[in-house]
């Protein structure tokens, strides 16, 4: 049965699906009611019909779209390359040895854990935060 309205559906606009499935009622339900009851497809193009900052591409749009690598490759050259140098490195990258449970540590505590470790170090030797 699903398939069957899938199919249906594949050709129309959104605007013509709201108008098959009754825009008033479609406007008066959830996103998940609407999905629940016809289908997700459905629901789909209802939010589209119903947000007046959207529409729905064209063929005409889809011709247009080129690739970002064509239309803006410094924000692709930027992303691949990471953050950068720094503009003046003030940490000195080495490698160290630790015991396994100091590492799991300063691991688990999530995202920065080197920095709070360099914190915890230099509160150690110098009794101060930086």
């Amino acid at each position: 049965m699903q398939s069957t309205i899938d199919d249906e559906l594949a050709n129309m606009t959104a605007e013509e699906i709201v108008a098959k499935f009754g825009k008033e009622e479609l406007a008066n339900m959830t996103f998940v009611d609407i999905a629940a009851k016809y289908g997700e497809e459905v629901a789909i193009c209802a939010g589209i019909v119903a947000d007046p900052d959207t529409r729905e591409l064209t063929e005409e749009d889809f011709a247009r779209m080129r690739p970002v690598s064509e239309v803006a490759p410094h924000l692709i050259e930027r992303h691949r390359t990471g953050r950068g140098k720094q503009r003046a490195p003030t940490k000195t990258p080495i490698t160290i040895r630790l015991d396994a449970d100091i590492a799991e540590h300063f691991r688990a505590s999530g995202p920065g854990w080197q920095t709070r470790l360099n914190a915890t170090l230099r509160e150690a030797l110098f009794g101060t935060a930086k």
